[in-house]
């Protein structure tokens, strides 16, 4: 349920950065490690945007995948589950995303995954705003 409160921040930054005009679209950056349901944050958005400027503004979303880099060695992976060769090999049917490196062992670093950004927003200009 943290789409809830993601969507009252994108609509309060939007709000903030129009001008008192009306917003018609604003765009996220939105990593894969955030872990946000898209529908569920639209669906959040459509009610916390009542009755603002972000009323009835299309909401995009760009997914930012996840990279990790090694401080030690320079390794860079992506910490999604990996497919397991062999269940017997983990004992289960789940494969775990991997966060330390392969190579040395030593914890991953965040280069890219983690973006919770409003990349831009569009706004109504002048001469729409007197037609509404």
């Amino acid at each position: 349920m943290h789409e809830l409160s993601i969507a009252q921040a994108v609509v309060d930054t939007a709000t903030k950065h129009a001008g008192g005009r009306r917003v018609k679209l604003i765009s996220l950056r939105l990593g894969t490690m955030r872990q946000v349901v898209f529908d569920s944050l639209d669906f959040y958005f459509g009610i916390v945007a009542r009755d603002t400027l972000c009323e009835g503004a299309e909401l995009e979303h760009e997914l930012v995948s996840a990279r990790l880099r090694c401080p030690e060695c320079g390794r860079e992976w992506d910490p999604a589950p990996q497919p397991v060769a062999s269940h017997e090999a983990v004992g289960s049917d789940l494969a775990l995303p991997v966060f330390r490196c392969a190579d040395c062992g030593v914890p991953g670093e965040i280069q890219a995954g983690g973006e919770l950004e409003v990349e831009s927003i569009e706004v109504e200009d002048a001469a729409e705003a007197t037609l509404s």
